[in-house]
């Protein structure tokens, strides 16, 4: 969900505030559009280059981890059980329930891994992900919240009507957004959504004025 949001809301923040800026600098609609798209598309590469880079990274720090455990496992056992004694015991295992546990994870190799990769460095393989669907939902993301600032100049002529037109098809989008966050952060999701929603408009508020303080302040 954290990630639907996050690439979601990015696309919908900055191609909004871009195109809302260069409306107020005087472009023309098809000028817009143009922009709107170049904007959309750098975004979504940049996305899916970034999150497929720090998933790889993770990735691969993981992945020495695992390894360097293994082999701790192997020569200091004794040093890795009584590791997992005491990070269970901070957990609020004692006496004999903390020993009996250490015991039944320590007969299992595999669930002794997965246990020391779980509690020292938060590795858990359900949540692990490729690097490329990492990269790719992230661009896809993105590009699905750009849609509704772009999407408008490509029908109407007008750049005030398209900008409106916009506004609304972005606006509802943040709503949306903000509310959904409230699945897991259980607060309202009607101010959770109106917070979203009035942060990006005033973006959008601050990137058309600033465009038209530009326009004014340019020799022609």
């Amino acid at each position: 969900m954290r990630d639907i949001i996050l690439g979601v809301n990015d696309g919908l923040v900055s191609t909004f505030l871009l195109v809302s800026g260069v409306v107020g600098g005087g472009l023309t609609t098809t000028q817009v559009l143009l922009t709107g798209i170049s904007g959309a598309l750098a975004g979504m590469i940049s996305m899916a280059i970034g999150e497929y880079l720090a998933t790889k990274s993770q990735e691969e720090v993981f992945e020495a981890e695992m390894e360097l455990e293994a082999e701790h496992l192997i020569y200091h056992r004794q040093r890795e059980k009584d590791q997992l004694a005491d990070m269970l015991g901070a957990m609020g295992l004692e006496g004999d329930d903390l020993a009996t546990v250490v015991d039944i994870i320590d007969s299992n190799d595999t669930a002794m891994l997965n246990m020391q990769g779980a509690l020292e460095f938060g590795i858990v393989d359900s949540e692990r992900r490729s690097p490329f669907a990492a990269a790719f939902a992230s661009g896809f993301l993105f590009l699905a919240g750009a849609l509704p600032s772009i999407i408008p100049f490509a029908i109407l002529e007008s750049t005030s009507a398209a900008l409106i037109v916009a506004a609304v098809l972005s606006g509802i989008g943040l709503f949306t957004v903000g509310a959904l966050k409230t699945v897991s952060t259980k607060k309202s999701p009607i101010l959770s959504g109106a917070e979203n929603l009035g942060m990006g408009l005033l973006g959008g508020v601050l990137a058309y004025f600033v465009g038209v303080l530009f326009e004014s302040s340019i020799p022609s």
